[in-house]
């Protein structure tokens, strides 16, 4: 039995010993590392890399699906200099970037902070929490059109309670766009969860040492839990901008989105750059146009993310690091 072990044990390094066993070895390992890896390959290229390409083609055609295609230069992306309803959906969206955003990230910020207490209830006040993300976008919507109703939702109840009138909400130019992001801070237990793994993970040998040196509770969040957070709050910071340039669901749904296309909200309010586009490639059937419009946008989201990630050198903290390079 132990000679028959050894024969079996020893084949493989004689085998491994020669270059012409080795290279013939790794060929067969290679082989076998692209028959597994040729499904996900051909996805790529067929589903995500092709279309990409395509798309790119078809901002400087006319192309509508139905008719004949032409080549039209640059004539697409001119267009959307002087298109005001280009201009309006920027405006927008850009709405969202620079308030919801932030607004966001400090609320999930102060509830991680407050869940990483050692308070009674904590496992029942963080699924609480994060339960709203689990609810479908449709389903959001249909929900807060209730909570939003000037008459009878639950908002202004409550403000009657204490005799105050309440806004019109959805109904209006001036409330529509700050009722989006009222709405987005309801399902900010994503990021708060994000951020609450990576307070527990602060050291606590760190904490106790400055609690000892006299630093009160802000100054070891300052100082200490912040930093250590900072990659995770460049990451849900990028987030965050990623899926407020493609805001759309609940906004097509609130605003009373039409199947011909028209204004998204009161007077557009609601009209963001993903709608607008949504409705030119697929109601108004202009796919030439709308893919010069997502290219734009492209080239838009790249230029905020990497003004990010220039802007994060100068206070973002990488453990063993003392500069980001």
């Amino acid at each position: 039995m132990i000679e028959e072990r050894k024969s079996k044990t020893t084949f493989p390094r004689a085998l491994l010993s020669s270059g012409k066993g080795r290279s013939s070895l790794v060929l067969h390992r290679n082989l076998w590392g692209i028959f597994f890896v040729f499904p996900w390959v051909i996805g790529l290229l067929g589903l995500v890399l092709y279309p990409i390409l395509l798309s790119l083609y078809y901002s400087f055609t006319n192309y509508s699906i139905v008719g004949t295609t032409h080549w039209v230069g640059l004539s697409n992306y001119q267009q959307l200099m002087v298109d005001p309803t280009f201009w309006k959906t920027t405006y927008n969206t850009l709405y969202l970037v620079i308030f919801m955003v932030p607004l966001s990230l400090l609320v999930a910020l102060i509830f991680a902070v407050l869940l990483n207490q050692p308070i009674r209830g904590l496992r029942i006040f963080r699924t609480l929490l994060y339960l709203p993300q689990l609810v479908p976008p449709v389903a959001t919507a249909m929900l807060w059109i209730w909570i939003f109703n000037p008459q009878f939702g639950m908002i202004n109840n409550i403000l009657r309670f204490f005799h105050i009138t309440g806004p019109l909400w959805l109904a209006s130019m001036e409330w529509a766009k700050p009722s989006m992001i009222l709405l987005h801070l309801w399902g900010v237990g994503g990021t708060m969860m994000i951020f609450l793994a990576g307070l527990q993970g602060v050291s606590p040998t760190l904490l106790e040492a400055s609690r000892l040196d006299g630093a009160n509770a802000w100054q070891r969040f300052r100082h200490i839990s912040f930093p250590a957070i900072s990659p995770l709050m460049l990451f849900n910071l990028i987030m965050g901008v990623l899926g407020a340039m493609q805001f759309f669901t609940q906004a097509y749904i609130m605003g009373g989105g039409a199947a011909d296309g028209g204004s998204v909200g009161p007077g557009g309010s609601l009209e963001f750059y993903s709608i607008y586009l949504f409705q030119l490639a697929f109601i108004s059937l202009r796919m030439g146009y709308a893919s010069s419009l997502a290219w734009v946008l492209f080239l838009m989201i790249a230029v905020l993310v990497g003004l990010l990630i220039w802007w994060s050198k100068k206070w973002i903290y990488y453990e063993g690091l003392k500069k980001w390079k």
